[in-house]
């Protein structure tokens, strides 16, 4: 049933659609009609209906927009400065909680080590992984088994790790992969995710392995865009591969690096179904977007400190996109 009713949204949605740029196409052109009028006016008119036409493409979106992204952005500033059921104005005094709360203070913190570990990982894996798989034939099977958890939820990845993590009392058969490598070297079975500080480390490496293949994908297509004239210029040069690697091909694919770094960076700000699924944010392994979760919609509901949480989330983000966003028009060649 499922399958049949996402089947019928699709096609409902693809007939509101032609229906939608035919009806407004037939207004416009009613309204301003270009056939049967003199040369001034018709030409007046076309120009008036080419400037119009392509706003009426762009409504469907910009109504989208607003409603799903615009709206909640200002509301959330507006809750930020309101009390617990949105209701009184207060100030700042939400903000002037979260300078002097040691849970968001552990939250901010915990986010840097994020930001500082998993882009960096990510990428460098990214890139050696697209290097060396170019260069063997089974390369593409490799890419494959690589990407693949790219298809597999932040939930779903969360609950194959926590399968890996898992912890049996010493003793006990463990069933966890890490465990059972360590009871088989002769060490002590720990719960590994309830150690505050080291936690965040591993449920770190879930985040890398998902988001290495994405990083592999986009940087491996740079790698095969580099011109062979400056390879062939570095080899009979008498450079090495080393040298040719980071002094020739990963200086003309900087950009790319660069892109790739800074999407990783701003999917890490919002960082939330791993912390949930895996911890719910006990042992000091809270995140910003976690914290958000909870002020907003556990223990009654706080949409002030919830909301100025959100906003301290959406500051931090937008500057890495705007450059995020600048640095690919470069890449693609646009002003």
């Amino acid at each position: 049933m499922q399958l049949i009713a996402a089947i019928v949204t699709m096609i409902a949605g693809v007939l509101a659609c032609a229906v939608y740029f035919w009806a407004t196409n037939f207004i416009l052109d009613w309204i301003f009609p270009s056939k049967g009028l003199s040369g001034a006016a018709a030409s007046r008119n076309l120009r008036i209906t080419n400037a119009i036409r392509p706003w009426l493409f762009l409504a469907p979106a910009l109504f989208a927009l607003t409603i799903y992204l615009i709206y909640p952005v200002v509301q959330s500033v507006w809750l930020s400065f309101h009390d617990r059921g949105g209701q009184n104005f207060v100030g700042a005094r939400n903000y002037d909680w979260m300078l002097s709360d040691g849970e968001f203070r552990q939250s901010i913190f915990n986010n840097f080590l994020w930001l500082l570990v998993v882009p960096a990982l990510s990428t460098f894996f990214g890139l050696i992984i697209a290097a060396l798989t170019d260069r063997i034939w089974w390369g593409n099977i490799a890419k494959t088994l690589i990407f693949m958890p790219m298809a597999i939820s932040f939930v779903g990845a969360a609950v194959i790790w926590k399968f890996i993590y898992d912890y049996r009392a010493e003793g006990s058969e463990q069933i966890g992969l890490l465990n059972a490598i360590v009871v088989a070297f002769g060490g002590a079975p720990q719960a590994w995710i309830t150690l505050p500080f080291w936690n965040n480390f591993f449920l770190m490496v879930i985040l890398i392995w998902i988001q290495t293949g994405f990083a592999m994908v986009i940087l491996s297509a740079a790698l095969r865009g580099i011109p062979e004239e400056t390879i062939e210029a570095a080899v009979i040069d008498g450079a090495n591969g080393w040298q040719i690697f980071f002094k020739i091909m990963v200086p003309q694919i900087w950009g790319t690096i660069a892109v790739v770094w800074t999407t990783i960076t701003i999917l890490v700000l919002k960082v939330f179904d791993i912390v949930l699924a895996m911890t719910n944010g006990q042992w000091q392994s809270q995140v910003l977007a976690n914290l958000m979760f909870d002020w907003m919609f556990r223990g009654g509901g706080d949409f002030g400190r919830g909301a100025s949480i959100a906003v301290v989330i959406m500051i931090l983000v937008i500057p890495i996109m705007i450059w995020n966003i600048r640095n690919a028009t470069k890449e693609s060649g646009g002003h």
